[in-house]
């Protein structure tokens, strides 16, 4: 097993739902450690720069607008495995077939609106983390 950062971002959904304190519950009742966290209200331009990777995606535009539509929550998370662990405790993306006991099937109302953001790979996670945060901001 490796040490690893990943991001997570609590969506506008989860934000205005009230279920920060949930995802950090189950986030610390996990073993994983927050590093860095902060409240932002994403720009348009700001929610395409994140998503750029995906701008030729027929969604791409919906994403931006949703993730415009509130302020969320971006942190950064640090364990054995986390981007594994993490995208365990999250679920699917489509909550719908989402395991029992995660995130997204206990809180998504929608395959957009599925409540938590987390990279996919280290790369990714370097990338998304260099995007919110400065190393002054992350613990070590």
């Amino acid at each position: 097993m490796s040490m690893q950062r990943t991001l997570s971002i609590i969506k506008p959904d989860g934000v205005s739902r009230g279920l920060i304190g949930e995802v950090v519950k189950r986030l610390e009742a996990s073993d994983i450690s927050i590093v860095a966290m902060k409240m932002v209200h994403l720009t348009q331009a700001q929610a395409e720069g994140f998503y750029a990777v995906h701008r030729e995606r027929p969604f791409f535009e919906s994403l931006t607008k949703f993730m415009t539509s509130g302020p969320v929550v971006v942190m950064v998370l640090q364990g054995e495995d986390v981007i594994a662990r993490y995208r365990n405790l999250m679920g699917a993306t489509n909550y719908e077939e989402a395991a029992e006991g995660t995130i997204r099937r206990d809180f998504a109302t929608d395959i957009e609106k599925n409540v938590v953001h987390g990279s996919d790979a280290p790369e990714t996670a370097a990338f998304e983390i260099g995007y919110f945060f400065n190393q002054l901001e992350i613990m070590s």
